[in-house]
């Protein structure tokens, strides 16, 4: 008789929970930049942001097995695309994680929708990637160039920063940030007097900087990012471009990036971003976890891919299956968040995840009290005013 009891109620609570009926295999693939530009900002810390989500969602606990495996696409979208293929059809990988470079992110987004997994971007900012190439699953989860423009390139035109030239990494992540940036800062009163195209990666800005020192501009955007971005600032001071007179615009900058230039160098240099480590309680708790993993603070990106694997995990386990991608998807923009790192928002039908971004300012080196004190908080940008309306035709909840 207590056999029976026991058999029945084992079967209640497996009918009440379906999940628990047999494990959920989940295979997360992390694809970055291992050993380029953006691996300080991506890379390994990435990896590392993807196990503590697995982690601190209990994922064992829950009838979960989750696997993460991670490869180097070198910043080329071939690789990327080779990689993500093959990930997919040999591997079982059911969501792909971070892919920073645009280019690359454009092509792996591709082949997801075509592979039905799923997309969480947190690397790459092209804002193609829910615009004209959306996708019904990708998920866009920390920012966007849009949301960069309307950060520090309002902010500067605002001060004064009037005729601007821009230096641009000469791929899609660059021209997407040239144009956003571009729009607000004419929007704001301000014009573009001169641009210039850069080759992706490269470590040599003087001809580039000579240009942009020439043409009369207040201010001189850097449409790039990580090593690029740091290589430009330091020969731009070398060339003494700012003592002149000049402003310099770091339209993506990470606290890696300050961490190379150092502070005497980088103080006073707007930046905008989605996440800061020392912003409360809850983000401090984190990153001092993984500063203790790391042995660095986290980027925006690595906090991006900890908080959209977070989401990801929370759709699988309502679904019960991580099989069906565009499903995963579609669970993920059901409801509004509130996440430990980014706050309250939401994900509408392009997966543009909705939350808010701050204008930051590099503090001088006597404002600074520890070697990771390094922004001071300038604004809050809402992420209604800091995203892109979103395109009727990428509303995939309606389709």
């Amino acid at each position: 008789m207590i056999r029976n009891i026991l058999i029945g109620t084992a079967l209640a609570t497996l009918a009440m929970n379906p999940a628990l009926a047999q494990e959920i295999n989940v295979k997360l693939g992390v694809l970055n930049d291992r050993s380029g530009v953006y691996a300080d900002l991506s890379g390994e810390g990435s990896v590392i942001a993807a196990q503590m989500a697995v982690e601190d969602f209990k994922a064992a606990d829950k009838g979960m097995k989750v696997e993460i495996i991670s490869a180097d696409h070198q910043n080329k979208p071939d690789i990327g695309s080779s990689i993500a293929r093959k990930w997919y059809d040999e591997e079982g990988v059911n969501a792909i994680l971070d892919v920073p470079t645009s280019s690359v992110a454009l092509a792996v987004a591709d082949i997801t929708a075509e592979k039905n997994g799923v997309l969480i971007n947190s690397g790459a900012g092209s804002t193609e990637l829910t615009q004209g190439q959306c996708k019904p699953t990708t998920i866009h989860w920390t920012y966007d160039t849009a949301a960069l423009a309307n950060g520090t390139g309002k902010a500067l035109t605002d001060a004064g920063g009037k005729k601007w030239f821009f230096i641009t990494a000469d791929y899609a992540f660059g021209q997407s940030l040239q144009e956003n940036t571009a729009k607000v800062v004419e929007a704001s009163g301000g014009e573009v007097v001169g641009n210039v195209d850069a080759p992706f990666p490269t470590t040599d800005f003087s001809s580039y900087l000579l240009q942009a020192q020439g043409s009369g501009a207040d201010v001189i955007g850097l449409a790039n990012a990580g090593g690029d971005t740091v290589n430009a600032i330091k020969q731009a001071s070398e060339f003494g471009i700012t003592q002149a007179g000049q402003k310099l615009a770091a339209l993506l900058f990470f606290i890696t990036d300050v961490q190379a230039l150092g502070a005497q160098t980088a103080q006073g240099l707007s930046l905008t971003s989605a996440f800061y480590w020392d912003r409360n309680d809850a983000t401090r708790e984190w990153s001092k976890r993984f500063m203790e993993r790391h042995g660095a603070e986290p980027t925006m990106v690595q906090a991006g891919v900890y908080s959209g694997t977070l989401q990801y995990l929370k759709a699988v386990e309502a679904l019960g299956s991580a099989e069906d991608g565009k499903a995963v998807a579609a669970k993920m923009k059901e409801s509004p968040f509130d996440d430990p790192l980014f706050g309250k928002g939401s994900i509408r039908g392009d997966g543009r995840a909705i939350h808010d971004m701050y204008l930051y300012e590099v503090k001088t080196p006597a404002e600074s009290t520890g070697e990771w004190d390094l922004y001071k908080e300038v604004a809050t940008i809402s992420g209604e005013d800091a995203f892109l309306p979103m395109l009727e035709e990428c509303d995939f909840t309606k389709q």
